[in-house]
């Protein structure tokens, strides 16, 4: 069980079965009564956003999750295939539980995923990955005006927009988060 003396952000608490991550967090006591701590909680499964005031000293129970790492080995169909590198058992994930990680992941990447009651709720990727131009137009010669982009598909099939100077071929960095290009290889 943990207290709301322990709220922090980025905590996991589970309420009525579910898991939620506390976003925001704020201590506060009105003029009469004891204190509360009003939280703003993210729920892992569906990402809906809620806002809830507990009691000061409150209690909530720790969700039964674990953080293990991954390999990706292929792509079955729109499944993703992972294997657990201590167990080496395979797990079949659905495109949808991976969600748009899936597009900067590639065979033989190891990933971190966050497993609730032995099924993946998410995949934590690194801040950026490295990625090869599968297909752009190319450059054409002089062609350099500052801040003007272009589609490129990736390796793993995502599209991002990069300068007119990447050819195919070409090593780029791309943020995970944004999925913006930050610079060539």
């Amino acid at each position: 069980m943990i207290s709301t003396k322990d709220f922090r952000t980025g905590l996991k608490i589970e309420i009525d079965g579910k898991p939620f991550e506390i976003i925001e967090f704020q201590h506060f006591k009105p003029g009469k009564g004891g204190a509360m701590m009003r939280t703003k909680l993210r729920q892992m499964l569906t990402g809906q956003v809620l806002d809830k005031t507990f009691r000061s000293g409150e209690k909530v129970k720790k969700p039964d999750m674990a953080v293990v790492s991954m390999q990706f080995i292929y792509k079955e169909g729109t499944d993703f295939v992972l294997m657990d590198l201590e167990t080496y058992e395979q797990m079949n994930v659905p495109g949808g539980n991976v969600g748009e990680a899936g597009g900067y992941i590639k065979e033989g990447d190891t990933v971190k995923v966050l497993l609730y009651n032995g099924g993946l709720i998410g995949v934590d990727l690194p801040a950026n990955v490295n990625l090869k131009v599968a297909q752009t137009d190319p450059g054409v010669q002089g062609d350099r005006v500052s801040n003007a982009t272009k589609p490129a598909t990736l390796e793993t099939g995502i599209q991002v927009n990069v300068p007119l100077f990447i050819n195919e071929g070409d090593l780029i960095k791309v943020d995970t988060r944004s999925g913006e290009y930050l610079g060539r290889e």
